[in-house]
């Protein structure tokens, strides 16, 4: 399948660190987000990746112009805010045809889409939605999803929580047939509040639920909790494991480390201690220093003795 990643926000929950780099490219461990987003397909099932991007084309077409990745990437370019809806569309020219995936470039999840294009193939219908169940619905899109049948009867986009029509929201990833796009309004549009309310009144409108773990990268919080998605299940391929902890190459530890990620050349010094934090590439933590719930910027300097708590600290800082 071709895979649309849908990549066209500004991140700016993750400022200062978007202000130089745009968002799919922040590391997460040793890898690029985006590159785990894509990793919730086995490469067997990527002809392409597409990523809809409106901010930092120029970055991101260097980044993957110098690695090797078994697919090919394309950036799309939005000259303008499409919504979910218009940024597929405006990569219909560059898909090739058939059945073809979008997930939210921030995304990362226990999903497995092989099992999902299956349901999808035998189950009929235009398009399916992964479905995750969670306590409060009231910031997603929500389906009212008929077990049976595993078909959406009705979905609403971001209700409140008394008209929610149940626990189970979109969980971001789709695989959608070309007929999508005969239902899609010109322009900028919502393909959740546009398409698919309408879709699920005719039956077309799959559901997938799945179980394991589902979690958004684009606050602070969950940028720390991707990481320690990704720590707990080897989804790196440099770098070591010490306790709960992830250590790229290179980088050096004589304080004490949490459920936290260590980039490549950093350092911890002596009597530190580092909780359910992200150090990047090449950055210093000085002595004595207390650091939790924080994002650390590459080649950043934390003074001796400093305390930070949900703090994120820019680049070179």
């Amino acid at each position: 399948m071709d895979v649309v990643v849908l990549a066209g926000g500004f991140g700016t929950r993750l400022k200062p660190w978007t202000d130089s780099s745009p968002k799919p490219l922040l590391p997460i461990l040793d890898r690029s987000m985006i590159e785990h987003v894509v990793d919730v397909l086995p490469e067997a099932l990527v002809d392409r990746v597409l990523i809809a991007a409106g901010y930092g084309i120029g970055k991101m077409r260097e980044h993957f112009e110098g690695i090797d990745l078994p697919y090919e990437v394309l950036i799309i370019e939005e000259t303008e805010p499409l919504g979910t809806g218009g940024a597929i569309a405006n990569c219909r020219e560059h898909l090739s045809g058939g059945a073809f995936c979008v997930i939210n470039g921030d995304l990362m999840t226990s999903l497995r889409v092989e099992e999902m294009l299956d349901f999808h193939q035998s189950n009929g219908g235009i398009a399916t939605i992964s479905l995750w169940e969670v306590e409060d619905p009231s910031r997603f899109g929500v389906a009212d999803y008929k077990q049976g049948t595993g078909k959406i009867m009705r979905f609403q986009e971001k209700p409140s929580v008394e008209e929610a029509f149940s626990n189970l929201i979109n969980a971001g990833t789709y695989i959608l047939e070309p007929e999508i796009f005969k239902l899609m309004p010109g322009g900028a549009h919502s393909i959740e509040r546009d398409v698919y309310e309408d879709l699920a009144a005719t039956g077309g409108l799959n559901g997938f639920p799945f179980e394991g773990w589902f979690v958004d990268a684009g606050t602070p919080s969950s940028f720390v909790e991707a990481s320690q998605v990704c720590i707990s299940g080897g989804r790196f391929y440099t770098g070591s494991i010490e306790g709960d902890s992830w250590f790229g190459e290179g980088s050096t530890n004589r304080g004490e480390v949490f459920a936290s990620s260590i980039g490549p050349g950093a350092s911890v010094g002596e009597g530190s201690i580092i909780r359910d934090s992200v150090i990047l590439e090449g950055a210093e933590i000085g002595p004595g220093c207390n650091i939790e719930g924080c994002l650390i910027g590459m080649r950043a300097f934390i003074a001796e003795g400093s305390a930070l708590n949900g703090q994120i600290v820019d680049h070179g800082s």
